[in-house]
């Protein structure tokens, strides 16, 4: 049940970032859900192969590199998705970190973890 909910937060942040973020574009509802779960699929697949790969690069700039790594793939999951746009680069880099720090944000509010005594 929190799975479902944490998906229809991202996908409800995701709507959110296209208000926020001039050159990011969600179509509907029903794309942003879309986004929202090719955006989870990428970041557990892929992320972590790439971080490993550049991480002499993220060492040299303290983790910064980790934005780098979020924008590049905001905008590569916005070439497969129809009716998700995102402008460039810097669209990219904005988008994926307003919509970071809003679904970190409403997830922590609305879906909180259980606590382990």
């Amino acid at each position: 049940m929190r799975l479902l909910l944490i998906w229809i937060i991202n996908a409800l942040s995701l709507l959110a970032v296209a208000y926020l973020v001039p050159s990011v574009g969600v179509a509907s509802f029903y794309v942003a859900l879309v986004t929202a779960l090719l955006l989870a699929v990428v970041n557990t697949v892929i992320r972590p192969v790439l971080v490993l790969v550049t991480l002499p690069i993220n060492i040299l700039t303290l983790g910064l590199f980790t934005f780098v790594i979020n924008a590049l793939l905001f905008w590569f999951v916005a070439s497969f998705v129809e009716g998700f746009r995102v402008g460039g680069f810097w669209s990219a880099f904005w988008g994926a970190l307003a919509y970071s720090v809003i679904s970190t944000l409403a997830s922590g509010l609305l879906a909180p973890r259980a606590r382990e005594t």
